[in-house]
């Protein structure tokens, strides 16, 4: 019964509820997903350009539990390289279970040209494994991102996963990657206070409206709310907590009919 009910919300999954945002694609620690001008978060596989505006080498691991079923979830580890010609990164991450998954591992570049503007790239090789053939299939696809300070507090994002619209054909399916192309806006109303937006737009999908505020209540203690919308409006919570070089963060979403996902972030800086 319960594989049952996993093959009905993942095919609803795909269909629309993450139409705009591939089901692999690991979640941000940007409350409601508004991660694509986020300049103080680099989270693989959103906005290669915020690599960007990595000062230290970091290492981060994610994991998303949708629904409550462990068959939705993913696992995620990226890796941020600082230097001062061009920063570096390596991402992988695991959606599925044993029946059904799906992997991406991406290698990317950045660069922060005078703090002014940052350009990234990122080659990902999408990997999924098909239950009927009991083998893996795969295809190469590229992954761009700017990111532009229009003033000392206000920036815009813009990434585009899977441009050229990019498939995997098996023997017996083809697997359509979906291709997003995505705008949003960072606006600090003080140092503690910022107001992030974004919209998604798959090419064969609705659009994506996303914002959210994220507060910082303490020295090391952030407050976010913030809300996204398709076919249904998807209240959103959370919370960050800095300890030294550590940084941990707890997001949740509760959508209206699938019910509660929740999503969990622990990142290292390594100090120069």
């Amino acid at each position: 019964m319960k594989k049952i009910i996993f093959w009905l919300i993942l095919i609803f999954f795909n269909q629309c509820i993450l139409a705009q945002i591939s089901g692999v694609v690991p979640a941000s620690k940007s409350i409601a997903q508004t991660s694509v001008a986020d300049t103080h978060n680099w989270a693989a596989f959103n906005n290669p350009a915020m690599l960007g505006y990595v000062q230290e080498t970091e290492l981060g691991l994610q994991y998303e539990n949708r629904y409550l079923l462990s068959e939705l979830s993913t696992k995620s580890i990226q890796a941020g390289f600082s230097s001062k010609i061009v920063n570096a990164g390596l991402s992988f991450s695991h959606f599925g279970y044993s029946l059904y998954h799906e992997m991406l591992v991406g290698i990317s570049f950045a660069r922060n040209f005078s703090d002014k503007f940052s350009m990234g790239m990122q080659f990902v090789y999408y990997t999924v494994y098909f239950n009927a053939s009991n083998s893996y299939r795969g295809t190469l696809l590229p992954q761009v991102g700017l990111s532009t300070r229009l003033s000392s507090n206000f920036s815009i994002g813009f990434n585009a996963f899977n441009p050229f619209q990019s498939n995997i054909h098996s023997v017996y399916t083809i697997k359509r990657i979906p291709s997003v192309f995505s705008l949003g806006s960072e606006f600090f109303f003080s140092p503690e206070l910022v107001w992030l937006t974004q919209i998604d737009k798959e090419v064969s999908s609705n659009y994506r409206f996303a914002t959210g505020f994220e507060y910082r209540m303490l020295q090391n203690l952030n407050i976010k709310l913030g809300v996204y919308g398709s076919d249904y409006l998807v209240p959103c919570l959370g919370f960050g907590c800095n300890a030294g070089s550590f940084v941990l963060d707890l997001n949740c979403e509760l959508h209206p009919l699938l019910g509660l996902n929740t999503f969990a972030s622990v990142k290292y800086r390594f100090s120069k």
